[in-house]
């Protein structure tokens, strides 16, 4: 069977909404998805070929044609999808896209292997399941696109192949990890099962930032975890210990979970049957500040989710690379940390040696200094503690000062820090003026105030004196 579907240019938002066929695909099916011929901005044509028989919102899998820009470049995308209502649960295309031009092709060959092609049958993606006896392709009721043969049994399916949704009833196994990218960006969050946490992670180049982690009560090794309709369950073998809960309900129960690839957060939504949407029941991260992207290089988060510059040069956000001897050294940074762990530290030393350590170090432009609580002494400081060694200045908030043994660093050209001295003390003076100022004008206040209680008391009594 071949069907051929048209994605008419009507407009450049259109959508081919059309459910070809609600039953398995067979072998020897194919259905093609025509690709404009000149570039159109926002341009999405899909076919719906399976779909789930529950009420929506349900699962229903697509064939999908997508303008995509990188850069300066402009393409359309050919990949093979699944949704759930609106939401995109799985993708072809997550870790590599297909580039087409013409035609978009979904082909499951009389060999049993599903494939994407483009014109001249150049293949982009296959399941890689040729001679392995599959004889349909189906959607099941969970979401998961499997391969089966006749006997039912399964070759291939979506569930192995995890992008940055996970769906009710599916599970992740220890060392496996949920991936997102931001849209244009160097960066990629993951949410990695370890054996004895989940962590979330900014990843940057072969660097890695931890900057959430939840670790499940009585220490037990994690086996894998699966989404359930109250939260994230997690099991040691077949036995479930530990739980993050949503406050999703019986009425709602949780539908998926995503990693969000514009803020690196984690959710975990239910669909609201009187609003008829999605909503979120949970997030890992409850304020601005605490996610890895909140501000834009060397910005620092205020406490109102608002950013500001780290302003070490005149006028610039944004400090330029510098590494040699004697080009560079270290500024600490008053009130602020990262939220950030880098997996790149060293044990044992102390803050003059951690500034050491980054400037010496071409890869390295910030640094912070975790003091431990030993109540030894290094060069006056403070005790010995970790160094966090960092590729990137970002994930950077204020902090109140006390007793917060943590000093954060940046690498700057040599000479700035000159200039940052003398701008912080004149911050520093105009604070004083300022407080002063303030000081004087409320014991104005203050007497202003007394004189007219104490003047309104001699009064009162000379009346009562006179009328005695």
């Amino acid at each position: 069977m071949k069907i051929h579907v048209l994605a008419l240019l009507i407009t450049i938002n259109l959508v081919t909404d059309e459910s070809l066929s609600e039953s398995d695909i067979t072998t020897g099916y194919q259905v093609t998805l025509a690709v404009p011929t000149d570039y159109a901005r926002g341009f999405v044509g899909r076919a719906f070929l399976i779909k789930t028989d529950h009420n929506p919102p349900n699962f229903r899998a697509a064939i999908s044609v997508e303008a995509i820009e990188e850069g300066e470049t402009n393409k359309y995308c050919c990949s093979l999808d699944v949704f759930l209502g609106e939401v995109r649960v799985w993708s072809s295309a997550h870790f590599s896209r297909f580039y087409v031009d013409e035609k978009c092709v979904l082909q499951l060959t009389d060999l049993g292997d599903l494939r994407l092609k483009a014109k001249n049958e150049r293949v982009g993606w296959k399941s890689g399941t040729s001679k392995q006896g599959v004889k349909r392709l189906t959607l099941l009721r969970t979401g998961n696109l499997v391969l089966v043969d006749e006997m039912g049994l399964i070759k291939w399916q979506s569930f192995n192949f995890p992008t940055d949704i996970m769906v009710w009833g599916q599970r992740l196994s220890s060392k496996t990890r949920l991936t997102s990218f931001p849209p244009n960006s160097t960066f990629f969050y993951s949410m990695e099962i370890k054996d004895d946490k989940i962590e979330l992670f900014l990843n940057y180049g072969k660097s890695k930032y931890s900057y959430w982690e939840y670790k499940p009560i009585g220490g037990r090794n994690i086996t894998f975890v699966e989404v359930s309709s109250y939260g994230l369950e997690i099991f040691n073998g077949k036995h479930r210990y530990d739980k993050i809960k949503s406050i999703a309900t019986s009425l709602d129960p949780l539908r998926f979970l995503s990693l969000e690839n514009n803020t690196g957060n984690l959710r975990m939504y239910h669909y609201s049957e009187e609003r008829g949407k999605f909503e979120a029941s949970y997030q890992a991260l409850n304020f601005t500040c605490d996610l890895p992207l909140p501000c834009g290089p060397y910005g620092i988060c205020m406490p109102s989710g608002s950013c500001s510059c780290v302003r070490l040069t005149a006028g610039a956000c944004n400090e330029a690379r510098v590494c040699g001897e004697g080009h560079s050294e270290m500024v600490e940074l008053q009130g602020v940390v990262s939220v950030l762990t880098s997996d790149s530290y060293k044990d044992g030393v102390g803050k003059k040696e951690c500034s050491r350590f980054c400037n010496e170090d071409c890869a390295c432009v910030a640094g912070q200094y975790v003091e431990e609580e030993t109540g030894e002494e290094e060069d006056g400081i403070g005790s010995l503690g970790r160094c966090f060694l960092y590729e990137i200045a970002r994930g950077i908030k204020t902090i109140e000062r006390g007793n917060y043994r943590v000093a954060y660093m940046v690498k700057v050209r040599k000479g700035v820090n000159d200039d940052h001295g003398k701008n912080f003390g004149l911050k520093k003076w105009v604070i004083i003026v300022v407080v002063v100022v303030d000081v004087f004008v409320i014991l104005i206040v203050l007497g202003g105030v007394g004189y007219y209680f104490f003047g309104k008391r001699k009064r009162n009594l000379a009346v009562r004196e006179q009328a005695s």
